[in-house]
């Protein structure tokens, strides 16, 4: 957390692309539409499909049905390229989807005679469905479609292609079928205001849509979902269907989930939209401060930081009372219970730029958990905070997370602040790491500062220090997994608070209002609005005392003011 330069490679050529990222699925398809892409599996080998420079081929795994699929290995100035020339009609609509893996990941469609097309995404560890649609010109009878990775990236895998509307007259593969209704769905997990369901795949299904009380909450491509927003101590019917272009199954045999209790803090929960801020543990030129002395716009305060010990993955925590004027400890444990009072929560902040703990196998991860949850009883935190600025290994991380918040109970309180560069794609082991959390997690807070330009959620490249840098960046998390209500914008509190990044509160405010009400956007505009977005976090609480506190003043009461 604490400033410190960081490098980022920039992919400026991609901002030259008319790229939409998307995570939707086709739509119904009236009764006369078919496939028209011929061996749209890769079944047939390469049968149809022409790729540059002998950079495709087909494999047996990673598959999203059927025994076969596409991978693309880009090389050199070679991407990966294969494409297919597909039969149309003129003066149609077509909806064009495929599902992808691996690499940075290209769909798209020319020679339509309107307007071409395509979409993209960055690399992915799981299959996801790339979804755009086209129309013909009035004497277009073919267009070619095409897939490619990006120079110098993995390889990318492909299948299920689809080019589905009017019969062009080429020949297609056989019409989908509605898919079966899915088996086993089971409650695998509740907290005091979520539900984790899973169930079994469904052959020829390319998503499921979850209903809660009858009514559909969401809708995912693999076989899991957590619902959230959900009341404590309270139980709710589940339900799951299969969904594919040809329609969607019927509903599954419910399963009840019954939420925790709120407990923790007498009850007290956070409020919809919250106010994160670092509090130091040290001296380092900013205003020193005591727990008491932080404004109350700060709903979570994280303690930076805890410190490393001999033994791997634990942690433990040391209060530098001489740093700051003589502050005991007997008074620190004081003011986290008159916070949580207040209906506030403390969290102790794990890492930081200098931070060297390392969970990176099962024995870690325990010993992780052990020590966390031991200074959660020594000093009564509400939970932690992972602000790991050298990396993480995705597995054991969520591992030590999960069980440490089984230790702690349904008020514990769980925020990440990564870097920018962790937070590019669902692939890097940072975002990983928040999705397979997703259970538990209260809020990611990037740090929307010390980063170089990175790219939004369309694909364009932007420089921090603007509105468009925190939505279109933020774009990535809120369609990337994350629920709305666990994102949130970290920015410094003043010029002295880091190397580069700071904004006023003014354009904090604005997109913080762009994300949640479309209004005060920059060029960037989102595809949709965010109403349920958790708020802003800023490093730190003290460098906003020695500015006299003008960022929680002005960002605390624009975010608390959010409908």
């Amino acid at each position: 957390m604490s400033p410190h330069t960081r490098s980022a490679r920039l992919w400026a050529s991609m901002a030259t692309a008319a790229l939409a990222l998307t995570f939707a699925g086709a739509g119904q398809a009236s009764a006369a539409d078919v496939n028209n892409a011929r061996n749209s599996g890769f079944e047939s080998g390469l049968g149809n499909w022409t790729c540059s420079a002998n950079s495709g081929t087909t494999v047996s795994s990673p598959v999203h049905s059927g025994a076969a699929a596409l991978k693309g290995t880009p090389a050199g100035q070679d991407n990966a390229q294969c494409t297919q020339s597909v039969a149309v009609k003129p003066n149609s609509t077509y909806s064009l989807s495929a599902w992808v893996q691996g690499g940075y990941t290209y769909l798209g469609v020319t020679g339509t005679g309107t307007t071409d097309v395509s979409t993209w995404t960055p690399d992915s560890s799981s299959w996801k469905q790339l979804t755009t649609s086209f129309t013909t010109g009035s004497s277009t009878t073919s267009v070619t479609v095409y897939t490619h990775g990006w120079y110098g990236q993995a390889p990318y895998y492909a299948d299920d292609v689809s080019v589905y509307g009017p019969d062009g007259g080429g020949g297609s593969d056989p019409n989908p079928t509605v898919p079966a209704t899915p088996a086993g769905l089971a409650v695998s997990s509740t907290t005091s205001s979520s539900a984790s369901l899973s169930w079994n795949a469904v052959s020829g299904a390319t998503g499921y849509n979850v209903y809660r009380n009858g009514t559909k909450v969401t809708a995912v491509t693999g076989t899991s979902a957590t619902v959230t927003g959900l009341a404590a101590s309270t139980s709710y019917s589940f339900q799951v269907t299969a969904t594919n272009s040809a329609g969607e199954s019927a509903k599954s045999t419910a399963v009840t989930a019954t939420t925790t209790s709120g407990g923790g803090n007498g009850g007290i929960a956070l409020p919809k939209h919250a106010v994160t801020g670092y509090w130091q543990n040290f001296n380092n030129g900013a205003t020193v401060q005591k727990l008491s002395d932080v404004s109350s716009q700060y709903d979570i305060i994280a303690v930076a930081f805890a410190d490393a010990t001999t033994t791997p993955g634990a942690v433990t925590f040391n209060l530098d009372s001489a740093g700051l004027g003589g502050y005991t400890v007997d008074q620190f444990k004081a003011d986290i219970k008159a916070k949580q009072a207040a209906g506030k929560k403390v969290v102790v902040s794990v890492g930081g730029q200098n931070g060297t703990i390392s969970v990176n196998d099962s024995t870690s991860a325990t010993n992780f958990a052990n020590s966390v949850y031991s200074l959660m009883q020594t000093y009564g935190f509400d939970g932690v905070d992972i602000d790991l600025e050298n990396g993480l290994n995705a597995t054991y991380m969520s591992q030590a997370l999960h069980s440490l918040a089984a230790k702690a109970g349904s008020s514990f309180v769980l925020t990440m602040a990564p870097q920018t560069i962790d937070m590019q794609s669902t692939s890097n082991s940072y975002f990983q790491t928040a999705l397979n959390v997703k259970d538990v997690l209260t809020v990611v807070n990037m740090q929307y500062y010390n980063s170089g330009s990175m790219l939004g959620c369309d694909g364009k490249v932007y420089s921090q220090g603007s509105v468009d840098f925190l939505t279109a960046l933020a774009c990535i998390q809120l369609e990337g997994g994350l629920s709305p209500s666990q994102v949130g914008l970290g920015l410094p509190a003043s010029t002295s608070a880091a190397g580069s990044g700071y904004v006023s509160p003014t354009v904090v405010n604005n997109a913080l209002d762009c994300l949640t009400k479309g209004t005060g956007c920059g060029s960037f505009k989102p595809s949709k609005t965010y109403p349920d977005l958790r708020g802003a976090m800023t490093w730190s609480t003290n460098w906003d005392a020695s500015a006299g506190s003008s960022w929680s003043n002005s960002v605390g009461g624009h975010v608390h003011a959010l409908p």
